[in-house]
């Protein structure tokens, strides 16, 4: 039949998966059916550097991992969880990943992570940085 629509399952799920992975490539489902991404906010000030993950319902002391490589802030999470009623068990699981570059300058020797509310944040200091005072060069003259 010609003048018909075919219809097509909307692009935008996808979409979403693919800007939410962090990966840069195909969507997430996809890519690795069970590595999810972790939606982040980062904050650079004159202080330092904060990154900001969501992962709710974790144990930070058991199911977080945090690393650095080189300049690479690297978050792991895995979420393993059962739900056992009368009748009914179901096992709920998953891991999460996200790799970020740290600014330069950063002392990640000296970082924090705190988890709240289910959010993690990784504060990385800057090293401080020469103050911006005007010196004087004397030019001297030299003997002749």
């Amino acid at each position: 039949m010609t003048g018909m629509l075919e219809w097509r399952p909307p692009m935008l799920p996808d979409l979403f998966d693919w800007i939410e992975s962090g990966l840069g490539g195909l969507p997430a489902h996809r890519a690795a059916p069970s590595l999810h991404g972790i939606r982040i906010e980062e904050q650079l000030t004159d202080e330092g550097y904060t990154l900001s993950a969501e992962l709710p319902g974790l144990a930070p002391e058991k199911d977080i991992e945090i690393s650095v490589t080189g300049d690479i802030l690297t978050l792991h999470a895995e979420r393993t969880a059962q739900t056992a009623q009368k009748r009914h068990t179901e096992f709920r699981y998953g891991s999460y990943a996200r790799a970020v570059r740290l600014p330069s300058g950063t002392r990640w020797e000296d970082a924090t992570a705190d988890y709240k509310d289910g959010i993690l944040t990784v504060t990385v200091p800057l090293a401080q940085a020469a103050k911006a005072d005007t010196r004087t060069i004397p030019v001297r003259r030299e003997a002749t």
